[in-house]
């Protein structure tokens, strides 16, 4: 099964008079959708925009694996656990919420800042709290998320580049920039595809793109 969402079709959210713009993939606060809660353990994908100077005030998390991919822009991060420092365009970040944590999230820069954030549920509840960053994630190097039995794929194709979609019982692809086609389906940038039991399947760059892929149990 292909279950096709559009970037236009996310939930808006954020705070556009302090410079914040969020889309959500899936029901997120006060847009509440019950038909669209989660997919396997990911909760929540969240477009986030920040012009310099805004950001997020500390708030806490739990239960949470909380995956944040920079597509433009650094992002400045500090967390209750004593972690904080900046995340740069290429970079992969994750912070495990275990029973409870705290953290902020700012653009400090002077340009603006692009990021996607995916929330999964952890295959077990509570825990200590961890954070790590990855530098300047090589393309197709997977990256486990063991806390929510997940696999993080980042692809960058050229144009006319093909690129295997891994066959794991569920798949969620975001599409960062590019656009690409899938089974016939056109995608572009902020679309994204839930895929179920679907095995060979290969998307085909129209153009220089960048494909956020995660293996779901």
């Amino acid at each position: 099964m292909i279950d096709v969402r559009r970037g236009a079709d996310r939930y808006e959210g954020g705070d556009p008079s302090a410079g914040i713009s969020t889309r959500h993939a899936f029901s997120f606060g006060s847009s509440y959708d019950p038909d669209n809660l989660r997919f396997g353990p990911v909760l929540a994908c969240n477009e986030e925009q920040l012009a310099p100077g805004a950001g997020f005030d500390e708030h806490p998390h739990s239960h949470t694996e909380i995956l944040t991919w920079v597509a433009e822009g650094e992002l400045a991060h500090q967390d209750s656990t004593g972690e904080r420092g900046l995340v740069a365009a290429g970079d992969v970040q994750r912070l495990s919420a275990g029973s409870g944590v705290r953290h902020a999230e700012r653009n400090d820069g002077d340009r603006p800042l692009r990021f996607v954030q995916i929330w999964l549920a952890p295959l077990a509840a509570g825990g200590a709290p961890s954070y790590e960053v990855v530098r300047g994630l090589p393309d197709a190097t997977p990256y486990p998320l063991p806390a929510a039995g997940a696999t993080l794929h980042v692809r960058r194709p050229g144009a006319g580049e093909r690129v295997a979609v891994p066959a794991a019982e569920r798949v969620y692809l975001h599409v960062v920039r590019g656009d690409l086609r899938l089974d016939g389906e056109e995608l572009g940038p902020g679309d994204s595809a839930r895929l179920t039991g679907e095995k060979d399947l290969v998307a085909v760059a129209g153009s220089p793109g960048e494909l956020l892929i995660l293996e779901l149990p």
